[in-house]
């Protein structure tokens, strides 16, 4: 866990505007992610093995190629998106914690129903674009570290193994909490390399006396 004192914001309050104006236009597939899952996509992908070419990305975050109203437009927003995902990782690299566009909290509402869904939504997309990278190192881990990710998600609400968590709301609202820890956990997890165990130094034999005299 993280002991930095403020998550750091990964994009300013006016790009995320501008993000988000685009996202929601006429411009953009009506099942393109919008703001706050594009958001979780960036983040999983800057937590992500190993990188995608950002061709791949792109085309899956919008469900397609935008009507950019020329190519000014166009490496505004694709410059945007791709701040986002580097300011993440170097927010993780220093250990620090990203800013979540939401309130930490669900309020007594259905993931599904909040913002917390659609962000954690996103990122689970993420993780289906490149699933074999996620769950080559440690798979058990890694689907110990998801599955907050999961639950909150919407995305698995019919999945038998999930219905016990999904209905215990007082365990969601606190996996809320811990969004921005689990997501510096699932970083280091994919860079830090696992302790090796030191090698166990030799007994020494005792100092014996040589052959006997004869």
């Amino acid at each position: 866990m993280s002991d930095t004192s403020l998550p750091q914001p990964l994009l300013e309050d006016e790009e995320l505007e501008r993000l988000d104006d685009f996202l929601d236009s006429e411009h953009v597939d009506p099942d393109a992610l919008d703001l706050i899952s594009a958001h979780g996509f960036l983040v999983a992908l800057a937590v992500a093995p190993r990188e995608l070419d950002a061709a791949t990305w792109v085309a899956e975050l919008f469900h397609g190629e935008p009507t950019f109203a020329d190519a000014e437009e166009r490496s505004e927003i694709l410059g945007l998106l791709e701040k986002l995902r580097r300011n993440a990782i170097d927010t993780l690299e220093q250990g620090g914690l990203p800013e979540l566009p939401f309130e930490l909290s669900l309020d007594g509402l259905p993931p599904e129903e909040t913002p917390i869904g659609d962000w954690c939504a996103g990122f689970m997309e993420s993780v289906f674009l490149d699933e074999a990278a996620w769950f080559e190192q440690d798979e058990e881990t890694v689907a110990t570290l998801l599955l907050p990710f999961m639950a909150l998600s919407g995305l698995f609400d019919d999945e038998p193994d999930m219905v016990e968590m999904i209905a215990d709301r007082a365990r969601l609202e606190s996996l809320v909490g811990q969004l921005p820890d689990l997501v510096l956990d699932l970083y280091l997890h994919y860079r830090v390399p696992p302790e090796t165990p030191k090698p166990m130094p030799r007994k020494k034999k005792p100092a014996g006396r040589g052959g006997k005299r004869a």
